[in-house]
């Protein structure tokens, strides 16, 4: 018994000894051989990590006005278990109902959610509504959190506020369809925001740091920084002030005419630089979830259309080039033939105007004029090969995503197709974007140049700057020819009695331009009642600054052109950006145009409004606003309340005191504005000269401030248009 007992003691003994053996052995593997492997476990249990997000870049207008933005928003969850503890759901649902919007069944489905055990969750968010909050919503709902802390006395009522951020743009509306949007999930969608993603996202960040058990940094872990970089500034060739003028042109039109769609470019001719680019219908990116589909297109860059007589420019300017276009040289008018056994290419009028001359014909918009032109003088292959040199047949290259080709495809052996396409019918669809290019080429002297809407790319973390030059793509016909077409075109407008232009025709200045109808085609016919209606041209002739493309897609008036819609809408964009651009009148009043009328607007009183207040007033009635000083309430005024205006004239809203107002730049303004300017500043003013203020000085006189302003008085046009033929409103081309 006793040996027994010994022997099982001994094995015992032996396994015991074994498994210690054993446990040390793997102890000084874990902790000896393999000590690295398993401190690596151990850091990655203790270590915590967390992106750091970047700042997206912001995006600007030419003089640094932001048009997006990040900015703080807040994201809003709830704890469906602490609400049904505290029995809450009825409440909050009802309360947030209230604050978001959001509708009630779904609040109570988000806030009664329960697992697949049936258990109610600890976290859900509220989407849509809930996410990327204003700080006014987040200050509704944080207020509304601590009176249900108060009525509970629970400290948590499982309503949760996080910190986030979220894309703003400050002018809505404004340029929506240049700059895009990006969603609440932080995708860029369309516009540049999503073309310069890469630029504006920047690099995400990371931190890695080791941390105890509670979840306390470690005073000597290690930590692991990667910092974020920032993405890059955008700084874009749009004028605020001019894409004012655009937007707010084609909505008196839209709201008039009722097209399908309206659209203006507006372009520095020698740079091509995009001053203004609008469409309507269009959306507010703040709530891009409300606009309808077809608020998205932009028709500016993407629609293709058959543009009718604006086309003809580029007919004109090659017959010009090849030295083919005599504008005393006469032709029959009415209709022409170009194929046997089919109908002839006929003028709007049908008659026709007899045997005219094809600078009457140019003011008349003939189609009959065009084909002789393109057709039987130019030539299919020549009339082409200027086509493609005015850019068409290729995508512009301007920054926007999407852009589309257009086709201009005619076959040269088929007479009707070169024939029709003379006169941008046919086989021929260009983008707005095509056409204010090729025109651009027309006014500045024959060089064709990439459109281009970025004017500076500004990198926030190295403090530099890559600026945008302007891009000469080729020249296409000579500074002669250039002049030489900007004169005819200039007739088209000026001629008050026959100039299908006469609508964008404003007193003092040279405007050379070329209205357009063209039929619409639907279900592969040519419509009856639907056209496309535009107007291009540029100013002023003997210097172009801005060149401008209305087009409207079918108004509900069938009767109504390219004179009568799109015409007044460029006139009224070049007018107001003109004067923006500190471009003085030229010529003396037409005495041979009648008088008429003259708009005014009647001034409402600004003084003690806030600035933002007073520039809604002014914009409401298409007043532009000069903010003189840095105040924000209006002390005064200039002109004066009650006064009556034109539309185009300047408002001058002070802001400070008059010993702090720094004087502002009167380029552009008469002498009896800039002369109450000067009152005002109580400083002493002495002109030289007459007409308008070209420059100003600072100086001193005897030891007194005074203002020295240089004032240049119109001029003669270096040639008169003249034209005594029949009048007529518009062209549509057949």
């Amino acid at each position: 018994m006793t040996k027994r007992i010994k022997l099982r003691t001994l094995l015992v003994g032996g396994f015991i000894t074994l498994f210690f053996v054993v446990l040390v052995g793997r102890i000084y593997w874990v902790q000896v051989v393999n000590a690295d492997y398993w401190a690596d476990k151990a850091r990655d249990v203790w270590s915590k990590s967390e992106k750091l997000i970047p700042t997206r870049g912001t995006i600007s207008d030419r003089d640094g006005n932001v048009l997006a933005m990040d900015v703080l928003a807040y994201n809003l969850s709830v704890n469906p278990k602490v609400i049904h503890d505290l029995k809450l759901e009825d409440q909050i649902v009802s309360k947030l109902h209230t604050i978001l919007g959001k509708s009630e069944s779904d609040l109570l489905e988000i806030i009664t959610a329960k697992n697949n055990n049936g258990e109610f969750y600890v976290n859900r968010e509220v989407q849509q509504q809930g996410r990327q909050m204003d700080k006014e919503v987040m200050d509704k709902i944080d207020k509304y959190r601590e009176e249900l802390k108060k009525q509970t006395k629970e400290l948590d009522v499982g309503i949760y506020l996080v910190e986030d951020k979220k894309r703003y743009y400050p002018k809505k509306n404004m340029a929506s369809h240049i700059i895009g949007y990006v969603d609440k999930q932080g995708v860029p969608i369309m516009g540049l925001e999503k073309s310069l993603d890469k630029d504006l996202s920047g690099q995400e960040g990371e931190i890695i740091y080791e941390r105890d058990g509670n979840g306390v940094i470690l005073e000597n872990g290690t930590v692991k920084f990667n910092p974020s970089v920032d993405g890059k500034n955008i700084k874009l060739t749009i004028d605020s002030d001019i894409q004012h003028y655009v937007e707010q042109a084609l909505k008196e039109a839209y709201d008039e005419y009722h097209p399908k769609s309206i659209t203006a470019i507006a372009v520095d001719p020698q740079t091509m630089e995009i001053l203004g680019m609008a469409n309507l219908p269009d959306f507010n990116p703040n709530e891009f979830w409300k606009a309808q589909q077809p608020d998205f297109y932009n028709s500016a860059v993407r629609a293709l259309y058959e543009p009718g007589s604006t086309f003809k420019i580029v007919t004109l300017a090659s017959a010009v080039q090849e030295g083919m276009f005599d504008p005393n040289e006469t032709y029959m008018s009415g209709s022409i033939q170009v194929t046997k056994g089919k109908a002839p290419i006929r003028d709007i009028k049908r008659g026709g105007w007899g045997p005219i001359t094809y600078l009457e014909g140019l003011k008349r918009s003939s189609n009959v004029a065009f084909v002789k032109l393109g057709f039987e003088k130019l030539k299919a292959d020549r009339l082409m090969d200027y086509i493609k040199k005015f850019g068409f047949n290729e995508k512009t290259g301007i920054e926007l995503p999407g852009e589309a080709t257009g086709s201009i495809s005619f076959n040269p052996s088929i007479n009707s197709e070169v024939a029709t396409a003379t006169f941008g019918q046919g086989k021929v669809q260009v983008t707005p974007i095509q056409q204010v290019t090729a025109v651009a080429a027309v006014a500045n002297g024959g060089k064709l140049m990439q459109p281009h809407l970025i004017k500076e790319v500004e990198d926030p973390v190295t403090s530099t700057s890559k600026v945008t030059d302007p891009k000469m793509v080729r020249q296409v016909i000579s500074e002669k020819s250039s002049e030489l077409v900007g004169g005819y075109l200039e007739q088209v407008v000026s001629d008050q009695k026959i100039g299908t232009g006469k609508n964008a025709y404003i007193e003092g200045y040279r405007i050379a331009g070329k209205t357009g109808t063209a039929q619409k085609v639907v279900n592969g016919v040519y419509s009856t009642d639907q056209y496309v209606v535009s107007f291009i041209g540029y100013a002023p002739v003997e210097k172009p600054r801005i060149a401008v493309y209305v087009v409207a897609d079918a108004p509900e008036n069938k009767l109504l052109g390219g004179g009568t819609v799109a015409a007044p809408v460029f006139k009224k964009i070049v007018l107001q950006s003109l004067r923006h651009m500190g471009v003085s009148p030229t010529l003396e009043p037409n005495k041979e145009k009648p008088a008429q009328k003259e708009v005014t607007v009647t001034l409402p009183d600004l003084t003690n409004l806030t600035l933002d207040q007073a520039k809604a007033e002014l914009t409401a009635r298409t007043l532009t606003p000069e903010v003189v000083g840095k105040g924000n309430k209006i002390l005064q005024q200039i002109p004066k309340a009650d006064s009556a205006v034109n539309p185009t004239q300047r408002v001058y809203l002070i802001t400070e005191n008059r010993s702090e107002i720094e004087i502002p730049n009167m380029s552009g303004l008469s002498l009896r504005d800039a002369m109450e300017i000067c009152s005002l500043l109580q400083i002493k003013c002495i002109t030289e000269g007459e007409g308008y203020v070209t420059s100003q000085m600072l100086a001193k006189l005897k030891g007194e401030k005074v203002l020295k302003l240089t004032l240049s008085p119109p001029a003669m046009p270096s040639s008169q248009n003249s034209s005594d033929e029949s009048k007529q409103e518009e062209t549509k081309t057949e």
